[in-house]
């Protein structure tokens, strides 16, 4: 129990204040992501890489949220089959995802 009352008063910190140091070195903290967080983000790694290969700025927000610019917009998708339902009216993309999904 104190290791979660520990990490909770350490990610408040780091929140508040905008570097965290320990022993006088910057360190940076993350989000501790679950086992199916982590394996639901892997599975966007191929249609990551292709999108970044074209300049589409992809991210992967939290917590498995697929994101990119095109044409000026900024889509989001939750899971693949609302990517597939989305690039049905966008050849472009179509063509660029052609296996991956």
């Amino acid at each position: 129990m104190s290791k979660i009352k520990d990490k909770e008063r350490i990610l408040k910190a780091a929140r508040e204040r905008p570097q965290v140091t320990y022993k006088g070195k910057p360190i940076r903290l993350s989000v501790d992501f679950s086992t199916e967080t982590v394996q639901a983000r892997r599975e966007w790694h191929e249609i990551f890489d292709v999108l970044k290969g074209k300049n589409l700025q992809p991210r992967i927000l939290y917590p498995s949220r697929l994101s990119f610019g095109m044409e000026g917009e900024i889509e989001s998708f939750p899971d693949k089959q609302k990517l597939r339902e989305f690039i049905t009216k966008k050849p472009v993309l179509q063509e660029m995802l052609k296996g991956l999904i």
